[in-house]
């Protein structure tokens, strides 16, 4: 099990290189595990897995009833929410089958709502079906006024967006991929058959190269002289409501789409928050990740119509991330067999969803299109992600997780060793954060701030 963030690379070539271990990524690479025959490597320009897009969405799991019909986004996901579902009942993901309301507002959007249920027929999901304004309140009682109807679409869910490419690269490295952080990949060329990449950390070869790069995968394609698409950085910004505003809202309040996404939506989380938003902003910068104050007030502008009640409500955390959006509507996973590489692009917020189909379409691109021989493949051991909520036998068989360090989030001196000592350990108190959720409740650290920073510090002496 190798996981390096300093010192030089290996000098060997790897049968593939991933370039970018957010979500996609990480399923990439846990999918080529399975292959025992391959040498891998996952590399990332940052120093923890998940930095990027995959660290700041709306963790929704979607159904796909609403992406373009006969499309490969529509049929990676469409398989990708089967995947996953049956992958985070096996490792423990925290997943809330809340279901979803497509809410319409004025006669415009409620004449879009029997299109959508016929998209989504189109889709292969027939579940959904129309409410009433009666129904609809019902359902949800806090809903402002003036809304006129919706689709609704039980099959939609909420899930831990950390939790799951953590899940997945810790299975990959447990079964030999070597996962290398602070890379940033800054020229490729390719002699021979083999793939130079020279990055901050030296220099990685590679017979095979998969480009999951995310905000940068275009720049990456064109190094390999690829002009296939552009990403235009798409910030969406998100409030995060306290805990105390869950009893608001019963499902993923959805609003109908456009031609920017999805829109901006009310959602509770696995954890007991509620969000509002994204916006939905084009931006030239791929490092904008920053809140502002017109898009916070626009966000509860919005959320004043959709759930009133939510703005009296204390907001615990707002946060900022940026989606891959391209020139094109569906997925850039192309195969590239002069070049022995493999580009997976313009994924944008459905990656999470797809991920594990997206992941063995790769495999067989990589098989098909490359000639790679992946050789037999093998059952994967289990991970299971710990549930960090104290009980009586885990404080029975271990006194550090009956001392809580982090009381909004009941966060254990347990929890937290385990997490440091983990497959792949957080280097910072962000990455500790997105393992145990210390310093990510109702105080944002301010009680707890001090003690988890001291264990960090005393874990990476060590």
């Amino acid at each position: 099990m190798t996981v390096t963030a300093r010192g030089p690379l290996p000098a060997e070539p790897y049968d593939v290189v991933i370039v970018g271990a957010g979500v996609v990524g990480c399923a990439i690479a846990r999918e080529l595990a399975r292959r025992p025959r391959l040498r891998v490597a996952l590399v990332e320009a940052q120093d923890d897995i998940g930095q990027g897009t995959s660290k700041a969405n709306t963790a929704i799991l979607h159904t796909g009833f609403d992406a373009v019909p006969g499309s490969l986004e529509a049929r990676l996901v469409r398989e990708g929410a089967r995947l996953l579902t049956a992958y985070a009942a096996e490792s423990g993901l925290p997943l809330d089958p809340v279901g979803a309301l497509l809410v319409a507002w004025d006669e415009e959007q409620l004449a879009a709502l029997p299109r959508l249920a016929e998209k989504a027929e189109r889709n292969e999901y027939r579940d959904a079906r129309l409410l009433g304004p009666a129904e609809l309140h019902e359902r949800e009682p806090h809903l402002g006024p003036g809304a006129l109807g919706a689709l609704h679409v039980p099959g939609e869910s909420v899930i831990c967006p950390w939790t799951t490419p953590l899940a997945y690269a810790t299975q990959a490295v447990q079964h030999g991929v070597d996962l290398h952080l602070n890379s940033p990949v800054d020229q490729v060329s390719r002699h021979g058959d083999t793939h130079t990449l020279t990055t901050g950390r030296g220099t990685l070869r590679a017979r095979r190269l998969v480009n999951a790069a995310g905000l940068h995968a275009d720049t990456l394609d064109r190094r390999l002289g690829h002009h296939d698409f552009t990403v235009t950085p798409r910030r969406g910004q998100l409030i995060v409501f306290d805990t105390l505003a869950r009893d608001l809202v019963r499902h993923i309040l959805l609003p109908v789409p456009t031609a920017l996404g999805k829109g901006v939506l009310v959602a509770p989380t696995v954890y007991g928050n509620v969000l509002l938003g994204p916006t939905a902003e084009d931006l030239g910068d791929r490092r904008a990740t920053q809140s502002t104050a017109e898009g916070l007030t626009a966000l509860r502008a919005q959320g004043a119509r959709i759930l009133p009640a939510l703005l009296d409500e204390e907001v615990t955390a707002v946060y900022a991330g940026l989606r891959a959006a391209t020139e094109h509507e569906d997925y850039r996973i192309t195969a590239h067999s002069r070049d022995g590489s493999v580009t997976v692009g313009g994924i944008r917020s459905t990656g999470l969803t797809a991920s594990l189909a997206i992941a063995a379409h790769v495999a067989g691109l990589l098989a098909d299109a490359t000639g790679l021989d992946l050789g037999p493949a093998r059952a994967l051991e289990s991970v299971r992600m710990r549930d960090p909520r104290p009980s009586a036998d885990r404080i029975a068989a271990d006194p550090e997780y009956g001392t809580l360090v982090c009381h909004c989030e009941h966060v254990s001196r347990g929890d937290l060793r385990d997490a440091l000592a983990g497959p792949i350990p957080p280097r910072t108190l962000d990455g500790l954060r997105r393992r145990t959720r210390a310093r990510a409740g109702r105080c944002q650290g301010t009680y707890c701030g001090p003690a988890v920073r001291a264990l960090l510090e005393e874990a990476t002496r060590a």
